[in-house]
């Protein structure tokens, strides 16, 4: 899928915040400034959440625990240990959504029924491709 623009990026974002559930894990991969944030924030505000939705780069994740169910978004980039995983709280909130970026640093497997986004740049810089890997707990529900 393509996405052209922030409006494409917000619709997108809309239709992933109608189909969330209590307890599921979303991954976002992609190079360094391709939107996965971007995403992210889309997602959090067609859920309710009307404030700012910054980068988790340094406190690895932000909690918004106003949403119902809660949501988690982390941004793994900086884990250095895979085992750093147990430490950051992912997992303390059964119910809690989880929006994960860079998933990848914490290991193969660690979020094997994660719905994967993958965002690429396109040739010309400007749009992006979204791909996705359904896990069998979204089958039905994406795209």
């Amino acid at each position: 899928m393509i996405l052209r623009d922030e409006q494409d990026a917000a619709a997108i974002g809309a239709k992933l915040a109608a189909l969330l559930q209590s307890g599921d894990v979303v991954t976002l991969e992609g190079p360094l400034g391709v939107g996965k944030t971007t995403l992210v924030r889309f997602v959090l505000h067609a859920l309710g959440h009307e404030g700012q939705v910054p980068s988790p780069s340094f406190a690895l994740v932000q909690p918004y625990d106003r949403l119902d169910p809660p949501v988690l978004h982390a941004d793994l980039y900086r884990l250095v240990d895979p085992e750093e995983l147990l430490e950051i709280g992912l997992e303390d909130d059964p119910r809690a959504i989880q929006l994960v970026e860079w998933p990848d640093r914490a290991g193969e497997g660690a979020f094997s029924r994660a719905l994967a986004l993958r965002l690429a740049f396109e040739p010309d810089g400007e749009t992006r491709r979204l791909t996705w890997s359904v896990p069998l707990a979204w089958e039905g529900r994406w795209p």
